[in-house]
């Protein structure tokens, strides 16, 4: 599941050369169809008033799945979306298990965004864990 940027040389619409693209460019390039729904999700977080890196953060992670399987988020199969989150979760070298929540999360606004609401039902909830933010809060006070 490891994602590396492939390198690689494209011409952009202002005629400038790039060596690598990020995974957000790679799944516009390789997955039919996610420019678009990247476009859907960039026009709703700007009008909910979102911040930026919380369209960079779901898109990261909706292209990195999208690209595991070679197909828009919305065409993965639960089973297939189980076992990638639980790879996600088990690789997680953090207590925050960060990645895997941005999955989630991410997927959770993408099928809000497409009206699939009965797939967000089987999307696992995630846990707010009390000791993290007391531990936070305890290692920044003197």
């Amino acid at each position: 599941m490891l994602l590396t940027k492939t390198l690689f040389i494209m011409e952009t619409p202002a005629k400038l050369w790039k060596k690598s693209f990020t995974i957000v460019e790679q799944a516009c390039h390789q997955v039919r169809g996610f420019r678009n729904l990247y476009e859907e999700l960039d026009d709703k977080v700007r009008l909910s008033g979102q911040s930026s890196s919380t369209l960079s953060n779901y898109a990261r992670k909706l292209a990195q799945l999208s690209l595991q399987f070679g197909k828009l988020p919305q065409h993965i199969s639960e089973k297939e979306l189980n076992k990638y989150l639980a790879g996600l979760a088990r690789q997680s070298k953090t207590p925050s298990l960060s990645d895997f929540k941005f999955a989630v999360y991410g997927l959770r606004y993408c099928y809000r965004l497409l009206g699939m609401n009965d797939k967000v039902v089987h999307l696992p909830k995630i846990k707010h864990d009390s000791n993290m933010l007391g531990y936070a809060t305890r290692s920044l006070t003197y």
